[in-house]
This record gives structure tokens, C-alpha cells and sequence, in this order.
């Protein structure tokens, strides 16, 4: 898989968006149930969503029959990405700590590089290993910040565990993306533009978001504190996080592969940190700058070469 300026670009733009939801997310703990903030971010997105896609999915009854014929694998793409993923992500955040969610999301490449060998027959090569290595050194180093000291005293609770099977999910996810079924391979694949198929896994996610947050409710949990906030928290989340960052993810994937893509994702980390730093007001420290380095040094090294070299056609 290629590895050019603009695959580069796709696949850094949505941990960049990510980084800033997990913040967002932090900040609607105790104003917005968890698993409900989910189901209100992808009701808006499918909102947005439904007003670009709109003449894409017409005929209606054509799409409807096209999505029954179609429902296993989009119900798959529609739980993991939109209706399981997030769901365990903020509920994570109630219980656990951004330091401790980074960490288990630094895991990413190897959950991808393991979901590849086990259910696609792609082995790992030397050099993914490697730079798997260095991308999780640079985490490493973020959340100790510049103290490896400092992680052996992280505690890893019930929140870590749903961050964990998130991020298995994840891997699945794209890797779905990008080796999907016959049915949604070339002449076969409904003439749905991206809005249109980001739409349609919303829909289906929304059914597992909508359960998920109706459960939340019966069990009973404190009412939303509606403010200006978190109105601005919900579109950042509903058209950043989802709408853009989903967009370039599933560009990125398809153009540079779910193995390559892992790696990028271990930029969240340092880019929740940089965003940290603007919202609490701490400034950056140079460890930012060698963990940057590290990740960026696992992109490289697990990129083939012949490929790194390429450039846009």
C-alpha cells in the first residue's frame, strides 16, 4: 500500500478530530450521560449526513432493497464504528482517566497487524513489528511525559477494559473497510457516494446506540445539563469527529491500507496532549517533540519503501 502526501493527510486528520473528542468527551462527563452523548452525536451526524446523501440513496425503494440484501456486513460496519466504538469510549471516560485510555489505544497497531493475520492472512512483516514498536515508544513516552517512571503507576480499571474491546472493535472495522464482501466490490456495490454509505452505517449503528442509550435511561442516570456548551460539544463531535474524520478514515484505510492506518492512529495521543495543553493552559514540553519523532519513525519504517517513495498520480 502506498504511503503518498495525501493518503498522509487523510490518515492524520482523524486522530487529530479524535484527540479533540476524547477531550470533549471528558468535558461532558457529569452534563451529558455517556452512551446517551453517543446516540445524540450520531443523530445529528445522520442529520448532516442525510442532506448530502439525499440524492445519492434515490430511488428510496431501490436503497432499501439494496440495504436488506446488504444488511449482515452493514450491520457489522454500522455497530463497530458508529454504535459500539464510541458508546464504549465515553462511557470509558466516567470511570477511567485520559492517561490510562491512551494507553490501551496505543495498542491499535497490534490489535490491526493481529486481526490481519488471524482473519485476512496478512502476516505482519519485520518492519510493521518494528514500527509498531517505536509508534507505542512514542505513546509511551507522552504518557509518561518524559518519565517512564511515571507509568508504573497506572492503574487500570473498568473503564480500560471497555477501551480495550473498543479497540478491537476499531480494528475490525477498518479492516472491513477495506476488504469488504463481494456485494460491496466493484459493479456489485450500490452507487452510493461516501455521504450515502456513511449514512447508511450510521443508520444501522444508531440501532446499537439507541438501545444502548434507552438502557441507560431505564437504569437511570442524572439529566442533561443543557448550555451553549454542550450544544458546541455535540456539532464538534456530530460534523468533526464523525462526519470529516470518519470521511478521510475510510480514504485513508482504503488507499493506504488498515495495517498503515494503525500507525497513524498512535498520533492522538500527542495530539490529545497538545489539546490538553490549549484547554488547561500547560505548555508543551520537549518530550512532545522526541514522542513525535518515535511515531512518525514507526510511520516511515513501516511503510515498504517502494512505496513511501510514490507520489500523487
Amino acid at each position: 500500500m502506498s504511503l503518498t502526501p495525501r493518503v498522509a493527510l487523510l490518515l492524520t486528520i482523524p486522530p487529530l478530530m479524535w484527540a479533540g473528542n476524547a477531550v470533549v468527551g471528558k468535558l461532558m462527563v457529569g452534563q451529558v450521560p455517556p452512551l446517551t452523548l453517543n446516540f445524540l452525536r450520531w443523530v445529528l451526524a445522520a442529520l448532516f449526513l442525510l442532506a448530502l446523501a439525499w440524492h445519492s440513496l434515490r430511488p428510496w425503494p431501490q436503497t432499501l432493497r439494496q440495504m436488506r440484501d446488504r444488511w449482515p456486513y452493514l450491520l457489522a460496519v454500522g455497530l463497530l464504528g458508529i454504535g459500539l466504538f464510541n458508546a464504549l469510549q465515553y462511557a470509558a471516560l466516567v470511570t477511567s482517566t485520559p492517561i490510562n485510555l491512551t494507553l490501551v489505544g496505543a495498542s491499535m497497531p497490534v490489535w490491526m497487524l493481529a486481526v490481519g493475520a488471524l482473519f485476512y492472512g496478512e502476516s505482519p512483516k519485520p518492519r510493521q513489528l518494528f514500527g509498531a514498536a517505536l509508534g507505542l515508544l512514542g505513546v509511551l513516552l507522552v504518557i509518561g511525559r518524559g518519565n517512564f517512571n511515571a507509568l508504573l503507576e497506572v492503574r487500570f480499571v473498568v473503564g480500560d477494559m471497555l477501551m480495550l474491546l473498543a479497540v478491537i472493535g476499531w480494528a475490525f472495522y477498518s479492516w472491513l473497510l477495506a476488504r469488504p464482501p463481494a456485494s460491496m466490490r466493484g459493479e456489485q456495490r450500490p452507487k452510493w457516494d461516501w455521504a450515502a454509505f456513511l449514512l447508511v452505517q450510521t443508520l444501522f449503528g444508531l440501532l446499537a446506540a439507541g438501545l444502548f442509550s434507552a438502557g441507560e435511561q431505564i437504569v437511570g442516570v442524572a439529566p442533561i445539563q443543557w448550555s451553549p456548551g454542550v450544544a458546541a460539544a455535540l456539532v464538534y463531535v456530530s460534523v468533526g469527529a464523525s462526519i470529516i474524520a470518519y470521511r478521510c478514515w475510510g480514504l485513508g484505510v482504503a488507499s493506504g491500507g488498515p495495517a498503515l492506518a494503525a500507525f497513524f492512529n498512535n498520533l492522538t495521543p500527542l495530539f490529545a496532549a497538545v489539546l490538553s495543553a490549549v484547554v488547561l493552559g500547560d505548555v508543551p514540553q520537549p518530550f512532545h517533540a522526541l514522542a513525535f519523532v518515535l511515531i512518525v519513525g514507526g510511520i516511515v519504517v513501516s511503510t515498504p519503501r517502494s512505496s513511501a517513495q510514490k507520489v500523487p498520480g
